[in-house]
């Protein structure tokens, strides 16, 4: 079963749009974390049934960093919750979408992350997460 986990937005710099979704949501920022295998720092929120993470890229030449350039400041990608990501990927896979990472790795707020390239989902880049037990 597949069930929304996150939105991503990737951001200059957390400093400036943590304290700027705080207003917008009327909520704080309840968890920070730096991920070093991505380049990147996070910073979470939850409204509602929803979690929102803040991407932050910790180099120049960054995942995230390279996205703003092209892009600018906004969503970077949709996380979806699953309950196998190795039985996701084959079976994802095997329906035709190409990963960005076939073998997941560990990512923020204790997940195991794989990628789907946008070129397969419409442009969007889609995330799938499983929670690490």
């Amino acid at each position: 079963m597949i069930h929304p986990e996150h939105i991503g937005i990737a951001v200059k710099d957390l400093n400036i749009s943590i304290p700027l979704f705080e207003k917008l949501f009327k909520t704080n920022c309840y968890k920070t974390e730096t991920v070093e295998s991505e380049n990147v720092k996070t910073a979470f929120f939850k409204t509602g049934e929803t979690k929102i993470e803040l991407l932050q890229s910790t180099t120049d030449d960054g995942i995230v960093a390279k996205f703003i350039g092209k892009k600018g400041e906004g969503l970077h990608h949709i996380a979806f919750e699953v309950e196998n990501i190795y039985d996701e990927i084959k079976r994802l896979k095997e329906e035709g979408f190409i990963f960005l990472n076939e073998r997941p790795k560990k990512g923020a707020d204790n997940k195991m992350i794989c990628f789907i390239h946008p070129k397969t989902a419409n442009g969007i880049l889609i995330e799938l997460c499983e929670t690490i037990k």
